[in-house]
């Protein structure tokens, strides 16, 4: 079993940035694809970014525009999300997500972590 912890959401205001970040654990986590996921109330949980254990492929969706980077510590276990210049679309929970490749549809997922909220408001 890999266990996926996400922490570092909050509050911030349109154009402020924020550090997501997820720990793992688990024997197998250097083979897995990893990825970020969110889910704002009343929409489909959709990709956001995903890094391959070896540091590719990198892949981002497109209203990202530049504005996030997907990053990932093997030998601390973690993965990171640093996101710039949000807006209030940006709002959402934002998961942590392990899979055994790579991959945007979601039930090829293995493990989610529980979620961190992002709000972006004035």
């Amino acid at each position: 079993q890999v266990q996926l912890v996400e922490s570092g959401g909050g509050l911030v205001q349109p154009g402020g940035s924020l550090t997501l970040s997820c720990v793992a654990s688990g024997r197998t986590f250097q083979n897995y694809y990893m990825a970020w996921f969110r889910q704002a109330p009343g929409q489909e949980r959709e990709f956001v970014a995903g890094k391959n254990w070896s540091g590719y492929p990198t892949n981002y969706a497109n209203f990202v525009e530049g504005r996030f980077t997907i990053s990932r510590d093997n030998a601390k276990n973690k993965l990171y999300l640093q996101m710039n210049s949000l807006k209030p679309a940006d709002t959402a929970v934002y998961y942590c997500a392990a899979g055994p490749q790579s991959t945007r549809v979601i039930p090829q997922y293995d493990y989610w972590g529980q979620g961190t909220q992002v709000t972006v408001s004035s």
